[in-house]
């Protein structure tokens, strides 16, 4: 069922918004990207294997840090990093077994060479399973025990249903305050950032406030210990960076601007690690508890509180509808113009290409046209699936 509202305001029209962003390298979007690969991992996997894909979600991750020896000059991972997957999947189908505590150390051991420097998963990584094959409420044991590949699902399978009750939600256009929290953080985890700095870390975050036309902006982002020499050279390398950002957010045409970057140095600390997390240090990452699909944070918008990251991609809404509300909000915005918000709402059971609610808010949309492009959306789920399985979609 589509529903329209017309009393669509842009949220640059209230008087205070705020925003934030957990860059690549916080210990919470570590555990999302790993949960996700894990899922992408896992289906590759049995697509290669049985042409079809058997039923799991591992969107249940946790890391707790290590231990390091820091100081000016010197930055050494002492204690590994432990990643523990929470969640269930099938083992084997028939007597062919599917490799999934390899997968698991595979997935965690890429994501996090990825958002750091000088990761050895060899010395630096210890993967815990808590994943297991049980049979779930009015489910039959082929869901989690599969037979025969029979029991497995192809991609773009007709007929799926949700697999849980969720409601989503998306917004489009972002704001300036969004666009520019969004894009220091990838800015400064981008590769020709690291380049130009690579004493810079990856655990960035950025908070930003906008009251009026005034914006501030705070900025986290640790240092390598291995290239700081003192704290002179500290405060002098993040002046460098700083200047660099502030530039970088006057070319988006924000001009009163107040930025601070890192904060614990106001008390004569230097932020600085091992790797460029503070997982380095025993910090904990959780999936779910960061970044929402589109990058953000956001809390002045409808935010969806589903984590997405490592549910199944074949039917489960919480992660399909997910990505479906945000695209489909920035289709309505580019097509009609105006503010737009997309709330999906499904229950279990419920077809995929046939959720219970969609409402959309708009200003300006065309009442028939706009039932095209939901009805076109909804439809495409299984392409949805394919993408999240065969090129993978960032959800953090």
């Amino acid at each position: 069922m589509l529903s329209i509202q017309r009393d669509a305001l842009s949220v640059e029209d209230l008087p205070y918004e705020l925003v934030e962003r957990k860059g690549v390298g916080h210990p919470d979007t570590m555990c999302d990207a790993i949960a996700e690969r894990m899922s992408r991992y896992y289906s590759l996997h049995c697509l290669g294997e049985f042409g079809a894909i058997a039923h799991h979600w591992f969107d249940k991750v946790t890391l707790y840090g290590g231990g390091a020896d820091i100081d000016y000059g010197r930055g050494e991972l002492t204690s590994p990093y432990r990643v523990a997957y929470f969640g269930k999947a099938a083992f084997r189908v028939g007597s062919a077994e599917i490799p999934v505590e390899e997968l698991m150390f595979r997935a965690a051991a890429d994501v996090l060479a990825e958002v750091t420097t000088g990761f050895d998963p060899g010395r630096h990584l210890v993967v815990e399973s808590g994943v297991v094959d049980h049979r779930g409420s009015g489910r039959g044991a082929s869901r989690y025990q599969p037979a025969t590949t029979a029991d497995l699902v192809p991609l773009r399978a007709p007929g799926l249903v949700s697999n849980d009750t969720n409601l989503l939600h998306g917004h489009a256009p972002l704001s300036r305050l969004e666009n520019a929290v969004l894009g220091l953080e990838r800015l400064v985890n981008g590769a020709a950032f690291k380049e130009r700095h690579p004493d810079s870390g990856w655990d960035v975050k950025v908070f930003g406030s906008r009251r009026g036309e005034a914006f501030s902006l705070v900025v986290n982002m640790p240092f390598l210990a291995a290239h700081i020499t003192s704290m002179d050279h500290y405060l002098a390398r993040k002046a460098v960076i700083q200047a660099e950002l502030e530039e970088a957010v006057g070319r988006l045409g924000i001009g009163d601007l107040r930025m601070l970057m890192n904060a614990t140095d106001r008390n004569g600390r230097p932020y600085l690690t091992a790797l460029g997390s503070v997982a380095d240090t025993g910090d904990v990452g959780v999936v779910g508890r960061g970044n929402r699909v589109n990058g953000l944070i956001t809390p002045m918008r409808p935010m969806s509180i589903e984590a997405p990251a490592g549910k199944n991609p074949l039917d489960h809404t919480g992660k399909i509808y997910n990505v479906l509300a945000a695209r489909l909000a920035r289709q309505v915005h580019e097509e009609f113009g105006g503010p737009a918000q997309v709330h999906v709402f499904t229950s279990k059971e419920a077809p995929l290409e046939r959720p219970d609610e969609v409402v959309v808010t708009s200003p300006r949309a065309d009442e028939d046209a706009l039932a095209a492009l939901v009805d076109k959306a909804v439809a495409a789920t299984g392409d949805l699936t394919a993408e999240f399985v065969e090129t993978g979609i960032t959800l953090w």
